[in-house]
């Protein structure tokens, strides 16, 4: 249970300058950052190997102005990229916040790569939802695994010492709010006490809480979770004993396209470069192209839970970059055909509304229309044999909720006021997706954890 108490006469059987719970990508990348300040470094990691969100992700980090964007001839700026934060969020977005995230993912970007090795390059085949340039940055897999491992080995060689299965429960605190140290639990029920003299917070948000997902979150209740089983709302818990204040609880990141029941998750990619979702009865229920994660309560509500993506064998080629789309496809999933009678005979849906729909999509796509929903659809995409379709549901990914941080990544209170050295990234810390999924930009949940992440190890070293 997450509990603050308070830190008098607290005895601590060690001490870490800088403490960081949670080694996921915003652990991970406070330590690197922590380390360079010049600060020594204990994370404290509730699995027996990291991997936490980020190893369930693609991998994919959203940055503006990079040598890799300029090598392929694309114009960005981090002013472009804030832009497209606060449209998608409908301007709720602290404005601080996102200002210090769109500048700081390009230089956190080329950090990564210059002094650690991490092998980035550009997403250049297909556009993301809502972003003005093709800005997402990924390993070769396109993996969040990928993502996770090579920092990991990163921040070892760099010399942080990593504490695995230690599930911090208790945070000690001063009467103003100066945390002390930690408790964290074994797996064999022993227990131990670490001071620090500054914390990071890089642990969870809360989609593996039922309780809290009921509370804030309704319209995903009972939906397919398909985050970490350790997002438990920790530091949410622990920031509000501390009086610290908290933003966006209702926000969050779905998706409309995970394979089902294979629990695989398909890339948006298939939608976007001219596929469609229909429903049970072979028919378009929405504009699929105003986000992933808002088109997960449409699957759940409009289409009862399940949907099909209908796409060809073009689009699957651009696909076939993510590995959770080769996965998908070898476990059976990727349904094939060269007929679109075949197809909905393999998908158990309705072949002439299928047809309907299909040819519907088509005519919009040969005159550049405009349907019902309001998408538009773009020329030059018609699909052609073989034809492919995969049955998917919506699923709730992350939270994008927590606690309110400054340009710094330090904790604040209601007031403005920080929290004397307490930080917050990733799922721990608000986001910049507003209140909505409708508000979550394609990759803010990386965004936020890597270079919030970042800031918050500087911030922490030069604290200590």
């Amino acid at each position: 249970m997450s509990r603050v108490e308070s830190a008098v006469g607290v005895a601590f059987a060690a001490e870490a300058p800088v403490l960081i719970v949670g080694a996921g990508a915003a652990g991970l990348c406070a330590a690197l950052a922590a380390i360079e300040a010049g600060a020594e470094v204990v994370m404290l990691e509730r699995d027996p190997v990291p991997r936490g969100s980020t190893a369930l992700s693609a991998g994919l980090v959203p940055a503006a102005g990079t040598r890799f964007q300029a090598a392929l001839g694309v114009a960005d700026s981090p002013g472009l990229f804030a832009a497209d934060i606060q449209r998608k969020a409908g301007g709720e977005a602290d404005p601080a916040t996102v200002d210090a995230v769109a500048a700081g993912a390009g230089p956190a970007v080329e950090w990564l790569a210059d002094a650690y090795g991490l092998p980035f390059s550009v997403v250049d085949d297909f556009d993301y939802p809502g972003h003005s340039a093709r800005r997402m940055h990924g390993l070769p897999s396109r993996s969040g695994a990928e993502l996770v491992d090579r920092l990991r080995d990163a921040a070892e060689r760099a010399g942080a010492a990593l504490l695995t299965q230690a599930t911090v429960t208790t945070l000690f605190a001063e009467p103003d709010g100066t945390v002390r140290g930690v408790e964290a639990e074994r797996p064999d029920g022993g227990v131990e006490r670490i001071g620090c003299r500054a914390l990071v917070l890089a642990c969870n948000g809360y989609g593996g809480a039922p309780d809290l997902v009921r509370r804030h979150i309704p319209e995903m209740e009972g939906a397919l979770y398909f985050g970490h089983p350790g997002n438990r709302g920790d530091a949410a818990l622990w920031g509000e004993a501390l009086g610290a204040e908290r933003r966006f609880m209702s926000g969050y990141q779905g998706h409309g396209s995970v394979a089902h029941p294979h629990g695989i998750l398909i890339s948006w990619a298939v939608i976007m470069e001219g596929g469609f979702q229909v429903d049970a009865k072979g028919e378009r229920f929405s504009d699929e192209t105003r986000g992933y994660s808002e088109q997960a309560a449409m699957v759940l509500k409009r289409a009862g839970g399940v949907a099909f993506d209908v796409f060809d064998e073009r689009i699957a080629a651009v696909a076939r970059q993510f590995e959770d789309f080769k996965q998908a496809e070898a476990a059976g999933a990727i349904l094939s055909a060269d007929r679109l009678e075949d197809l909905a005979a393999l998908a158990k849906l309705p072949a002439g509304r299928l047809a309907r729909t299909c040819s519907e999509v088509e005519r919009l796509k040969a005159s550049g229309g405009t349907d019902a929903f309001g998408r538009t659809f773009s020329a030059g995409q018609k699909l052609v044999a073989p034809f492919k379709a995969v049955r998917v549901t919506g699923a709730l990914f992350h939270t994008q909720g927590g606690l309110a941080v400054d340009g710094s990544a330090r904790v604040l209170r209601p007031d403005g006021t920080s929290l004397p050295n307490l930080f917050a990234a990733g799922g721990a810390a608000a986001g910049v997706s507003g209140s909505t999924a409708a508000g979550y930009l394609s990759g803010n949940g990386l965004l936020t954890a890597v270079v919030l992440g970042r800031l918050a190890g500087l911030a922490a070293a030069r604290l200590v």
